[in-house]
């Protein structure tokens, strides 16, 4: 099952979050802005275990890849979420640092 999320990016947090049935998942980053381009390290995904499967994590990861292109930034994905998704979405490869 998959549907649309309201994913919301606290840039000073280096965090992405959205909630589902009253349950809160994240994405959090580290952002290296001393590389060139920018490199967004993707360390953690979460999402309670009532509600995992429901797409949650996948449009967290999605967001921050969004994020990341739209800024120029290359992206590392460190936590074995992201990096499972990255691997599943070529679309992606060319902001993989």
């Amino acid at each position: 099952m998959s549907e649309e999320f309201a994913v919301q990016h606290d840039e000073d947090a280096c965090l992405f979050e959205t909630v589902h049935d009253g349950h809160r998942g994240i994405l959090t980053y580290l952002l290296d802005t001393g590389a060139s381009p920018p490199l967004m390290t993707i360390d953690h995904t979460g999402v309670p275990p009532a509600v995992r499967g429901v797409g949650m994590a996948a449009a967290l990861v999605a967001a921050a890849f969004e994020v990341a292109e739209r800024r120029g930034w290359r992206v590392r994905p460190a936590c074995s979420y992201a990096a499972a998704w990255a691997h599943r979405h070529a679309a992606v490869a060319g902001l993989l640092a």
